[in-house]
């Protein structure tokens, strides 16, 4: 239910093969290249690691990572098939991608512990990195997690037509020039604040290859929720969940505004439930905030959850 819209991520070719970074650089995982960006203090607090959510890159969170390096070592990457790293199938399974994780961090010298930074499919990687490997997370932060109980939190209409709500790539049209330069505007405006030639690399690359967002999502409901659901319970870290409540423009193609309002009290509850489960757990909702790009329109809720989290944990120097 958290997939990427369509008419966010515009673009008309596949992935192409990376041809540098435009920030950090490639660490070789499993004989991939793939790309990291590490700064920050290194003052003895958790490392931060950023892990983004389909259908978005490192780069879309330098704001928060460069945020966050203001406080401690913190880390921008992408994982295989996104990015700037190299291709690779998608989509793929959980423990694919925190095995990669887990073997990069150790290939650019990050020191554990970690504080994982999850967005939507990225949190569900950023649990499952801390279900498999519980000592070496000091904390995690998870916005606008999916979550594999979600339909059971959503009303019974939205769950019924949750099948008709997933994009089918076969089914895609080309986009015209015209939605090409309006999307290009609607980036550019987002992303003012990223460093010009950041920005134009981040725009180029998010209007040729918005079908990894999809392909990363394609199981959802079969390997990610089942790995999750069978994966043990989180470690006893400090735990902040935050959830959006801005609008969604896809859902708005299916359901009725009653019908979403129905849908976010759903996630919110479940959210909560997410904060709940663990004893240093925490909600916290952003008001206004969309669920694809809260990080970028308001980052110092972001951040203030990242530097609370830093002060809780008990290897905080």
């Amino acid at each position: 239910m958290h997939r990427p819209s369509p008419e966010v991520h515009p673009g008309t070719t596949a992935d192409a093969a990376p041809s540098g970074p435009p920030l950090g650089r490639f660490h070789g995982v499993n004989g991939r290249r793939l790309a990291l960006h590490r700064s920050g203090t290194g003052t003895g607090g958790p490392s931060v690691v950023i892990l983004p959510g389909a259908g978005l890159v490192g780069l879309d969170f330098l704001n928060i990572q460069q945020g966050a390096a203001e406080l401690t070592t913190s880390v921008l990457y992408d994982r295989a098939g996104t990015g700037w790293s190299e291709d690779v199938e998608l989509p793929r399974t959980p423990t694919d991608v925190t095995d990669e994780l887990r073997n990069l961090l150790r290939a650019a010298g990050v020191p554990a512990p970690y504080l994982l930074a999850g967005h939507s499919l990225g949190a569900m990687y950023a649990r499952r990195y801390a279900q498999r490997f519980p000592d070496e997370v000091a904390g995690l932060l998870l916005l606008d997690p999916g979550h594999e109980d979600m339909l059971s939190y959503l009303p019974q209409q939205v769950a019924e037509m949750n099948d008709r709500m997933q994009p089918d790539l076969e089914q895609l049209p080309e986009l015209t020039d015209e939605q090409i330069r309006s999307a290009r505007g609607q980036y550019a405006q987002l992303y003012a604040a990223w460093p010009d030639p950041l920005r134009e690399a981040l725009i180029e690359h998010h209007l040729t290859t918005w079908r990894t967002g999809i392909r990363e999502t394609l199981n959802f409901e079969d390997e990610v929720y089942d790995e999750l659901r069978n994966g043990g319970p989180l470690p006893d870290v400090p735990l902040t969940v935050l959830t959006t409540t801005g609008s969604n423009p896809y859902w708005a193609h299916f359901m009725s505004d009653d019908l979403q309002r129905e849908a976010h009290d759903g996630v919110r509850a479940l959210h909560a439930a997410l904060a709940g489960s663990v004893p240093r757990g925490e909600h916290r909702v952003i008001d206004g905030a969309s669920h694809q790009y809260a990080h970028v329109t308001h980052p110092d809720a972001v951040l203030r959850a990242l530097r609370d989290l830093l002060d809780a944990t008990d290897s905080r120097a």
